[in-house]
């Protein structure tokens, strides 16, 4: 078990580790439940659910049976784009906090840059100045959503979860967060294992030097430039690999020769395409959970 946990610092204090345990597709409850207590066994403090990801029940299960004090475990949920409103984003926190059993989410997110999401935003301000949620921000922003919502609405986003890897590096909207003081999250940290990421040359020979494994390599990448990521896995080893790559640093030489891997280094940031709108519109958190 890990106990020399790095952390962030996230706007309004909450202190966030730098290693989280995502659940994205573990979709049914008992295998979340399972997932999460031994992620929070293994040390993990930071626990990323959603709405969307039809699991909250589960993931809060674990929470409540755990050892661990529910206030050394940052909690993190998201608001789906159906219920992207000001009247919407009320009853789905509610939702949300009746389906993890808890009486406060540590970290809420809108999880898209879709509907009314400044209705969606203003109701989450309040529900933080109410004490249901601690810390607020957004997920998929990309630079210039992030940037209006920050300046137009006056509340600053803490956080902004968005796909982040050595392929895809989203310079952009990380020099957007900088500026704003937005802490930025990585979901996808190793690019779900395509084109070949862990055997990529440049990433190998760092691990053989630091006789660690390419995932640790990437993680280490990430976090030490102050990224959060949320790796996310069922199987134990990986689980405790994953949470030691805080373990050692690599050198400002080998971060540049990662960063020389970005694919997309003029990447604007997520822009949804009408297709992928419908699909994403087509879920409804509110239906049925197993």
């Amino acid at each position: 078990m890990v106990t020399n946990m790095r952390t962030t610092t996230l706007r309004g204090g909450v202190e966030m580790p730098l290693i989280g345990f995502g659940t994205f597709q573990i979709w049914q409850q008992e295998a979340a439940r399972e997932a999460v207590s031994q992620a929070l066994d293994a040390g993990y403090r930071l626990i990323d659910t959603a709405a969307g990801y039809f699991n909250e029940e589960g993931v809060g299960r674990a929470i409540r049976q755990s050892s661990v004090p529910r206030e050394q475990i940052v909690l993190t949920s998201k608001l789906w784009p159906t219920d992207a409103s000001y009247a919407g984003a009320k009853v789905a926190v509610q939702r949300s906090l009746n389906h993890l059993g808890v009486d406060y989410i540590d970290v809420y997110l809108l999880h898209q840059a879709l509907g009314d999401y400044y209705g969606a935003w203003r109701a989450l301000t309040e529900m933080q100045q109410a004490g249901y949620i601690r810390s607020i921000g957004v997920s998929n922003f990309n630079a210039g959503r992030l940037y209006d919502l920050a300046q137009f609405s006056g509340v600053v986003p803490a956080v902004n979860q968005i796909e982040l890897n050595p392929w895809r590096q989203q310079r952009a909207t990380r020099k957007t967060a900088a500026k704003l003081g937005t802490v930025i999250e990585a979901w996808s940290p190793f690019a779900q294992g395509r084109d070949g990421i862990f055997s990529n040359s440049v990433i190998t020979t760092i691990a053989a030097r630091h006789h660690v494994t390419t995932a640790q390599v990437i993680l280490r990448w990430a976090t030490q430039q102050g990224i959060i990521v949320i790796p996310k896995s069922v199987h134990r080893q990986r689980m405790d690999a994953n949470l030691a790559a805080t373990d050692f640093d690599l050198t400002e030489a080998e971060i540049a020769e990662i960063a020389r891997l970005d694919r997309y280094p003029d990447d604007p940031g997520a822009v949804n395409s009408p297709q992928l709108i419908e699909r994403l519109l087509a879920i409804d958190p509110a239906g049925k959970h197993e």
